[in-house]
Formats: C-alpha cells, structure tokens, sequence
C-alpha cells in the first residue's frame, strides 16, 4: 500500500499564496492513474479540487480554475497543488489522492 503525506499547509491572509506538497512512498507515481487534490470545508462535502491523469490530462473546479496549479514531479514522487489568490472560502482541510490512497489532510485556513 502506497503511503501518502501532505504538507505546506497553514494561515494566510486574502490574496495569498500557498504551495501544498504530496508525497508518495512505497510506490511510485509514475505507476499511477490519476493523482489528485481534494478539499473540505467545515460542514461541506469533500470536493475535488484538481487532478492529473497519467497522460498528462488536467482538471480543476470550477472555483479554482486559473488561481491553482497542480503538478507533478516524477523524480520526486510528489504531486504539488500551487494556490493563489486565495481566498476566505478556500479554508479547508486539503487531501492528496493517489489512485485509491489517500493522505491524512493538511489545514489550510485563508482569514484575515
């Protein structure tokens, strides 16, 4: 089973930024279908955020298409989310998906 751990996470104030790391070990990333980001917030379902299939193919929400950038690095074995301008609703706690494992979330809180 492939181990996930996310980091970066923590306070920033409207307008932002922040980079959220993902790290696979056990298993390589390379290996896998589609990596991925999801959020949630209190009281509210979990969403996906991003994702990045093996082939390249990219796809964020709707709220966060052009403020965050998922990418990966296969050297590294990690899947990084960059956010942007970010703002007071994208206070959530931020999972990293790996194909079917999962991370523990990392916090993130947007406030001023």
């Amino acid at each position: 089973q492939v181990q996930v751990a996310e980091s970066g996470g923590g306070w920033v104030q409207p307008g932002g930024s922040l980079r959220l790391s993902c790290a696979a070990s056990g298993g390589s990333i390379v290996n896998m279908y589609v990596l991925s980001w999801y959020r949630q917030a209190p009281g509210k379902e979990r969403e996906l955020v991003a994702s990045i299939t093996s082939a390249g193919t990219v796809l964020y929400a709707d709220s966060v298409e052009d403020r965050f950038t998922i990418s990966r690095d296969n050297a590294k074995n990690t899947v990084d989310l960059q956010m942007n301008a970010l703002k007071e609703e994208d206070t959530a706690v931020y999972y990293c998906a790996l194909d079917q494992d999962w991370g523990q979330g990392t916090q993130v809180t947007v406030s001023s």
